[in-house]
C-alpha cells in the first residue's frame, strides 16, 4: 500500500491502539495535520493553548490511563516549548511518544527558519530519540518508539521527522517489533527464597513502595504480599495510590514531609524492602542514616537504579508482578503485633496543629465530599505536600503530580489529559496561586472542550514552599516570594466562561464542592488561606529523616 509519510505515521498510531493525540499545529507539521484530516474518525486531537500544555496533557492522559501518551508539535519553538513537559515525564518514568516536525532534510544544519536540533536538546530527558532521514524508516521508527516507551522502565521517546518526509510516498509495511528476550530479568528462584527467609526472620520489616508499583499495575500483588506477611507500607510521593491509604497497614508518605509514623518506622526497621522506589534524596535524607540498622532489599525493573542512591544488601531486577507473586508464595504468615503496636504509638504521639481554616481543612473536606475514584492532580508546592499527606488515595493512577522534576504549571494540562482519558471519572486539580499563574492559559482548552474539572486554588498570596524555606533557613529574609492580588482568578475564569467562587471557611467550601460535584461544568474554587501556614512534619535538607520539625 503506497502512502505518504504523514499517513504512515497515522497508520502506525492506529496499529499501536492510539485514539487520542495532544498537540499544536505549525509549519513543519502542516502535512501531518493535512493527513490527519482524513483520519478524523480514528483520532481525537486535543489542541491546547501552548505546546507545554500539550506535553503535560499527554503526560496526564498516560498516568491516569496506563496508555502511552502521544503529542505532536512543530519545529523550532514548538519543539522547545515541550522540553519541560518531556523532562517532567522522564523524571517520573511516564511513557510518551512525541512527534516533532523538522525543517526539510536539505535545510538541516543551515540555521533555517524554525530549525532547532531537538534530538540533541532532549538527549538527557528522553529514554531515546530519533531523527528520521528516510521515509522508508518511518514505520520502523514509530514502532520502536512505542516499544521503547513501554518496555522495561517506561519513559518518553521523541521522533523528529523532516517536513519533506511527510509528503514523500513509499510502500507502507507494518512494523513487527522483535520478540522480548526478557532482558530485564535478573532474578532467580534462589534469590527469591533468600529474600523470603529474610522477610520471615525480620522482626521489624517495612515495605517502601514507589512509583514502580503504580506503573507496573501491581497494587493487587502488593496487597497480597503485605497482608500475608503483615508488613507495614510506606509510600513515596509517586507511589501514593499503589497501596490503599485506608488499609490498616498503610503508614502513608515517607521522607522530607513524611508522616511521623512512616519516618520513624523506616528508621527503626530491621529490613527495608524497596519496591519500585529509587531512594530519592527527598525521601532518604542522609543516605548513610536511612534505615541505619536495616538490611535493604531493592526490587526494580531498571538495573541502573540498584544501589545508585543508597548501598543495598540484596536486589531483584525484573517484572514486578512476577517478583511479588513469587515473594507472596514464598513468605510465611506473621503477626508482628509488637512492631505494629510501636508504630501505632508513634502515630498517636503526633500532635497536629488544628486550625479552623487552612489547606489541610480544604483537602479533608474535598476528600470526604468527592467520589472515591476521583483523580487528583496537583501542581508543585505546599498544596502538593498537604495533598500527599492527607488525601486517602485508594487506587492506583488517581494521584498525578510532578515528583522528580517538581514542575510548577504541570497541573492544569495534566488535569485536561486525565479528564480526556477518563471522561466518566471526576477530576480535581489542586493548585497554588503561584503554580496556577504559570499555565492558566489552558483554561481556554477546558472551556473549549467543556471539561467539568474542579479547580481548587490555594491562594495564600505567596510562593508558599519557598517562603517556608526562607522563613526557616534564611532567618525570615523573604525575597521575591510574596504575590500580589493583581490576578482575580474568579474573573479570569469568567473570561473563559468558567464559573468560580471564592471561599474562606469550611461551610462555604463544602457548599461550593457539592455544587461543583453535581454540575457538569468546570468550576474554580479559590480558597483564601493564611500566608504563614507551613507544611509539617519537615526534615531539613541533608538530615536523616527521623530529625523532623513538627511546628
Amino acid at each position: 500500500m503506497e502512502l505518504r509519510g504523514a499517513e504512515i505515521v497515522l497508520e502506525c498510531l492506529k496499529k499501536e491502539g492510539v485514539d487520542t493525540i495532544f498537540g499544536y499545529p505549525g509549519g513543519a507539521v502542516i502535512p501531518l495535520y493535512d493527513a490527519l484530516y482524513g483520519y478524523r474518525e480514528d483520532f481525537t486531537h486535543i489542541t491546547t493553548s501552548h505546546e507545554q500544555g500539550a506535553a503535560h496533557g499527554a503526560d496526564g492522559y498516560s498516568r491516569s490511563t496506563g496508555k502511552v501518551g502521544v503529542c505532536f508539535t512543530t519545529s523550532g519553538p514548538g519543539a522547545t516549548n515541550i522540553v519541560t513537559g518531556v523532562a517532567t515525564a522522564y523524571a517520573d518514568s511516564i511513557p510518551l511518544v512525541i512527534i516533532t516536525g523538522q525543517v526539510n532534510l536539505d535545510l538541516i544544519g543551515r540555521d533555517s527558519f524554525q530549525e532547532v536540533d531537538i534530538t540533541t536538546i532532549t538527549l538527557s530527558v528522553t529514554k531515546h530519540n530519533f531523527l528520521v532521514r528516510d521515509v522508508h524508516d518511518i514505520a520502523r521508527t514509530i514502532g520502536e518508539a512505542f516499544r521503547i516507551a513501554r518496555s522495561g522502565r517506561p519513559g518518553p521517546v521523541l521522533v523528529d521527522i523532516p517536513k519533506d518526509l511527510f509528503t514523500e510516498s513509499t510502500t507502507y509495511i507494518p512494523y513487527i517489533p522483535p520478540v522480548d528476550r526478557e532482558e530485564n530479568r535478573h532474578w532467580t528462584i534462589d534469590g527469591i527464597e533468600e529474600i523470603c527467609r529474610l522477610i520471615d526472620n525480620s522482626q521489624r520489616p517495612i515495605i517502601y513502595s514507589g512509583g514502580g508499583v503504580v506503573s507496573s499495575n501491581t497494587s493487587e500483588e502488593l496487597v497480597k504480599l503485605v497482608e500475608k506477611g503483615n508488613i507495614p507500607v510506606v509510600n513515596t510521593l509517586m507511589g501514593l495510590g499503589g497501596f490503599p491509604r485506608t488499609h490498616p497497614l498503610s503508614l502513608g508518605l515517607v521522607g522530607m514531609h513524611g508522616l511521623k509514623e512512616s519516618n520513624m518506622a523506616v528508621q527503626n526497621s530491621d529490613l527495608i524492602v524497596a519496591i519500585g522506589a529509587r531512594f530519592s534524596d527527598r525521601v532518604i535524607g542522609r543516605a548513610d542514616e536511612f534505615g541505619p540498622e536495616a538490611k535493604v532489599v531493592q526490587i526494580d525493573i531498571d538495573k541502573a537504579e540498584i544501589g545508585k542512591n543508597r548501598p543495598i544488601d540484596y536486589s531483584l531486577v525484573g517484572h514486578m508482578k512476577e517478583i511479588l507473586n513469587e515473594l507472596q508464595k514464598g513468605i510465611s504468615k506473621r503477626e508482628r503485633t509488637k512492631w505494629l503496636e510501636q508504630i501505632k504509638m508513634w502515630k498517636e504521639s503526633m500532635i497536629h496543629e488544628e486550625l479552623s481554616w487552612d489547606g489541610i481543612k480544604v483537602l479533608k473536606s474535598a476528600n470526604s465530599i468527592l467520589d472515591k475514584d476521583t483523580i487528583v492532580v496537583t501542581d508543585v508546592g505546599q498544596h502538593q505536600m498537604w495533598t500527599a499527606q492527607h488525601w486517602k488515595f485508594i487506587k492506583s493512577r488517581t494521584f498525578l503530580t510532578s515528583g522528580g522534576l517538581g514542575t510548577m504549571g504541570y497541573g492544569l494540562g495534566a488535569a485536561i489529559g486525565a479528564k480526556v482519558g477518563n471522561p466518566h471519572r471526576p477530576v480535581v486539580l489542586v493548585t497554588g496561586d503561584g503554580s496556577f499563574r504559570m499555565n492558566c492559559n489552558e483554561l481556554s482548552t477546558v472551556s473549549k472542550l467543556n471539561l467539568p474539572i474542579i479547580i481548587l486554588i490555594f491562594n495564600n498570596s505567596t510562593l508558599g514552599m519557598v517562603r517556608q524555606w526562607q522563613g526557616m533557613f534564611c532567618n525570615g529574609r523573604y525575597m521575591e516570594t510574596d504575590l500580589g492580588d493583581e490576578v482575580d482568578f474568579i474573573k479570569l475564569g469568567e473570561a473563559y466562561g468558567i464559573h468560580g467562587v471564592k471561599v474562606s471557611d469550611v461551610e462555604s467550601l463544602d457548599r461550593a464542592l457539592k455544587k461543583a460535584k453535581n454540575s457538569n461544568r468546570a468550576t474554580i474554587i479559590e480558597c483564601i488561606l493564611p500566608k504563614d501556614h507551613m507544611v509539617f512534619p519537615m526534615v531539613p535538607a541533608g538530615m536523616s529523616i527521623n530529625n523532623m520539625i513538627y511546628n
